[in-house]
């Protein structure tokens, strides 16, 4: 099995109230930055380092933040979100944090802050990081 990993973070998890409302939610704003979920378990999704299962005893409030190709892309999820369940956080347009600085946020339907940022053009040296098992 390949792991497509970031540098920092091994990974983001989100205990939420129904699973199969946040999977639908994030299966549509992901959609829009290119993204899917990767990996479905019994009461759990995943989509690279994000990992979402049934709260137990809490449920999480975190921000977190998707990197997104341009400002149009971040308009989409903006979009999606709004009309998947979640709710306004902060509209497109360019933020005061770095010159270029381009997102839009929303509540999940738990309260997550979720945000989609685009800092302006730039060139990556790899697309991602695959992790392969020895």
């Amino acid at each position: 099995m390949e792991f497509h990993r970031g540098r920092l973070l091994d990974h983001v998890h989100l205990r939420v109230e129904d699973v199969e409302r946040s999977k639908r939610f994030y299966s549509a704003v992901l959609g829009t930055l290119g993204r899917e979920i990767t990996h479905e378990f019994d009461g759990a999704f995943a989509s690279d380092e994000l990992f979402v299962d049934k709260a137990d005893d809490y449920v999480t409030r975190v921000h977190l933040a998707f990197q997104a190709d341009d400002p149009e892309t971040v308009g989409r999820f903006h979009e999606t979100a709004l009309a998947n369940g979640g709710r306004d956080n902060g509209k497109p347009g360019e933020r005061p944090y770095h010159p270029g600085y381009y997102a839009a946020f929303v509540l999940d339907p738990d309260g997550n802050n979720i945000e989609a940022v685009y800092h302006g053009p730039s060139t990556r040296s790899a697309p991602d990081v695959v992790v392969t098992p020895r």
